[in-house]
């Protein structure tokens, strides 16, 4: 993982502000959580972060480069939203395996790196399980967070 460096980051939406001036910084390691009302730019903040909203203006910083008006393709992130999504006719390797397939990462190191991540997530055991199978809440977020963390 990478510093993230946030300074100064506004979003509006027309007259509505829904990012004012946030700064905050993520060091290298670290756990972090951003709480708040609903309504009050926690959302945006991360979609800011993660490349999928362009700032109005401000800064983002991830490992020291800036990386505030690049795509989400661009930037060398991974990130898991609360509603997961899964990919229903792969099984649950596949489905781990599906980004790193896609950015043309050579067979042998996909297949160490989604057993790496099933390891860690405590879900070989649903490693060729079709993903309908394994959507109990828990196993199906192992699945979604395996994915995210095997991307990079």
């Amino acid at each position: 993982m990478a510093e993230i460096r946030v300074q100064n980051l506004h979003k509006a939406f027309g007259d509505f502000v829904a990012v004012r001036d946030s700064t905050l910084t993520v060091r290298d390691g670290d756990f972090f959580c951003l709480l708040g009302p609903s309504g009050c730019g926690k959302t945006t903040t991360l979609r800011m972060i993660a490349g999928l909203e362009l700032p109005t203006s401000g800064q983002i910083f991830l490992g020291g480069e800036d990386v505030s008006f690049k795509r989400a393709s661009h930037r060398d992130i991974a990130f898991v939203f609360q509603l997961f999504a899964l990919y229903p006719h792969l099984n649950v390797r596949r489905n781990i395996a599906f980004p790193l397939v896609s950015q043309g990462v050579p067979r042998v190191e996909v297949q160490g790196r989604v057993l790496q991540a099933a390891k860690t997530l405590r879900i070989e055991h649903l490693l060729d399980r079709p993903v309908s199978r394994a959507r109990d809440r828990a196993p199906a977020q192992g699945v979604h967070d395996g994915r995210a963390t095997r991307r990079a």
